[in-house]
């Protein structure tokens, strides 16, 4: 690939989420999600995720922590305020591990069944009332969701549609 193709694809990767932010209104609550999140989990900001809700838009902040452990702050893009935040886990984490009664593979079961598509990821989260397996499932018509299945009750949670994501 020749370097000013390479570089145009770069930074349209860069442009499009601030047009989609400055469209919406969001510029400022990005930047305050960002700073809510660093403030409360010091470290390294990995990837930035534009979401919706239960209708509402919404910024997933995800940080390598200088403590070590990983963590996801999900804010308002209207308000730039913190509404949830998690934490990501190793899937052998006895903290999880400890807790969990549904497995993975029932997770997984009853994820694809309400949405059924390609899993692209697969993550394990401590969140302050218990554990949830998340899943990012490719449907058919190309979108991104992003489902969580209670660890605990096997509980289906209302999925969030990934309209971007900038990082890893």
């Amino acid at each position: 690939m020749n370097k000013k193709l390479l570089a145009i694809a770069m930074a349209s990767m860069f442009i499009a989420p601030v047009a989609y932010a400055d469209k919406h209104g969001h510029k400022a609550a990005i930047d305050n999600c960002v700073k809510a999140a660093q403030a409360k989990f010091p470290g390294k900001l990995t990837s930035v995720r534009a979401e919706i809700e239960d209708g509402k838009s919404q910024y997933e902040i995800d940080i390598a922590g200088n403590d070590g452990k990983f963590y996801e702050a999900e804010c308002d893009a209207k308000t730039g305020k913190i509404t949830e935040t998690e934490r990501e886990v190793a899937a052998d984490d006895p903290e999880f591990t400890s807790k969990a009664k549904v497995s993975l593979e029932t997770a997984l079961a009853t994820a694809l069944a309400k949405y059924p598509g390609a899993v692209i990821k697969i993550e394990y989260e401590v969140e302050p009332d218990g554990i949830a397996y998340e899943f990012d499932i490719k449907t058919a018509d190309g979108k991104v969701l992003e489902v969580e299945v209670d660890a605990i009750t096997g509980k289906l949670g209302d999925p969030e549609e990934v309209l971007y994501q900038i990082g890893e």
